[in-house]
């Protein structure tokens, strides 16, 4: 898988995996607030120059870890045979799940997604385009784009309500699930 910032080598792209892995190791022990790049360098094995080579801070390791998480999720099955609300609930289910069994991920993500950070940036960019694919593939490419527009904000202000502590991680695919049926049974 591509790093953020360029095409890595075979080798390269095994320091990035090893580094991702021990960010989340990191943040399962110390938190997001005990987290550094640093710290993270030193658990995978690496130089902190090295690691700094692949992520300008902590925010931009943290989202890389969840956009490569949401990268490896299978395509939601569009079976056309089930109901539009049933797809869309099971592609939501399915993101939300990505870090809803890691409190300590689900946090850091809340956070390091809100950075400024260029290459967070970047990766908001590519997360908002994956959650976007899915929900397409869930709907069928002759979805009505007003409500694909529609669940996409539900969809990050759901997640933005739970890195907010309004709403609980283990929550948002049933939260989510309603928001689809809502939504697509208005639009039928």
């Amino acid at each position: 898988m591509e790093a953020t910032r360029r095409h890595l080598s075979s080798r390269q792209a095994g320091t990035v995996v090893r580094l991702t892995e021990a960010a989340v190791d990191e943040l399962r022990e110390v938190g997001y607030d005990g987290l550094s790049v640093r710290n993270v360098a030193r658990r995978a094995g690496v130089a902190p120059a090295t690691a700094y080579t692949y992520f300008t801070s902590k925010e931009h390791l943290v989202t890389e870890v969840f956009w490569r998480r949401l990268e490896r999720l299978p395509d939601p099955a569009p079976d056309r045979r089930r109901a539009p609300a049933r797809r869309v609930s099971d592609a939501l289910a399915d993101m939300a799940a990505v870090v809803a069994d890691e409190p300590e991920l689900a946090a850091a993500c809340s956070v390091a997604m809100l950075a400024g950070d260029p290459d967070v940036k970047h990766l908001r960019l590519r997360i908002g385009a994956a959650m976007h694919r899915r929900l397409v593939i869930a709907l069928g490419d002759d979805a009505d784009p007003a409500v694909v527009r529609v669940l996409d904000l539900a969809t990050s202000g759901a997640f933005i309500q739970a890195g907010g502590g309004h709403v609980a991680y283990e929550d948002l695919p049933q939260l989510l699930g309603e928001v689809a049926e809502v939504v697509l049974g208005r639009t039928r």
